[in-house]
């Protein structure tokens, strides 16, 4: 199976200046990545870090290039089902079909509790499922074209990918993930799993990892293998900030 390759971007800290992520985005469709994936945040756990936009990054990713799909991760439970149904399919509009949402729970409580919102486990699981529920009729009403969601989980809890079973993809993430890229047995067991709960032709199952230009086919072949269809290439601070993303997004996916 053909592997297709995103870079991943953060939107706090040295990347919470929406034109260098543009300017990263611009970059990743030149070098031929086939992807740029953008994280959501109001607030990040070091206050002093500055936060940006990714709707509006995605939108001017969108706008400067032509080919790249804009994968854009939304904290659902925090915003209202019919802004969010509206900007995506405006963003999927501009992209012409290039967009996918990944819409999840969100990981800092004081993002919800900052602005007066349900942090509970509970009230945000809820709200997720209604609010993806509501998006989809708004846009059969509106006659939007149906943008594609991967639904995402911490495997191996079950629930958060039993619903990504039903939707067009699935991105489950690991503990230790940045650590080590996760085994192929690890990452098949999920594979499995969203495959019994009736994940069929055409569904996306994404992973994040990291790689070198020089062996990145052959590091994620075997994941190819057991049904892997996008590597989001993790660029986070972790691995050397902007400059480091920098520096590999202009070397390309995979050494040709």
């Amino acid at each position: 199976m053909t592997v297709k390759y995103a870079a991943g971007l953060p939107t706090v800290g040295e990347f919470g200046d929406v034109r260098k992520l543009v300017e990263l985005g611009v970059s990743a469709e030149r070098s031929g990545w086939d992807g740029v994936h953008l994280w959501d945040h109001l607030l990040y756990h070091d206050a002093t870090w500055p936060v940006t936009n990714s709707v509006v990054a995605a939108s001017a990713i969108a706008a400067a290039t032509e080919r790249v799909r804009i994968i854009l991760t939304v904290v659902l439970p925090r915003r209202q089902a019919q802004d969010v149904a509206q900007e995506s399919a405006a963003l999927d509009a501009l992209s012409g079909g290039r967009l996918t949402l990944v819409p999840i729970i969100g990981s800092v409580d004081r993002e919800f509790t900052d602005f007066g919102l349900d942090a509970s486990l509970r009230g945000r699981l809820t709200a997720l499922e209604d609010r993806i529920r509501r998006m989809h009729e708004l846009w059969e009403q509106w006659g939007t074209p149906r943008i594609p969601i991967w639904g995402g989980g911490m495997w191996p809890n079950q629930a958060g990918l039993r619903r990504a079973a039903r939707h067009e993809g699935a991105m489950p993430i690991f503990r230790n993930q940045r650590e080590r890229n996760v085994p192929v047995e690890e990452f098949a067991q999920v594979v499995d799993f969203v495959r019994a709960e009736g994940a069929g032709e055409g569904f996306d199952l994404v992973l994040e990892g990291a790689t070198e230009p020089a062996t990145a086919v052959e590091l994620t072949r075997p994941y190819g293998e057991r049904g892997l269809t996008w590597w989001i290439e993790a660029l986070g601070y972790w691995r050397g900030g902007a400059g480091f993303a920098e520096e590999r997004i202009r070397r390309g996916p995979a050494a040709v």
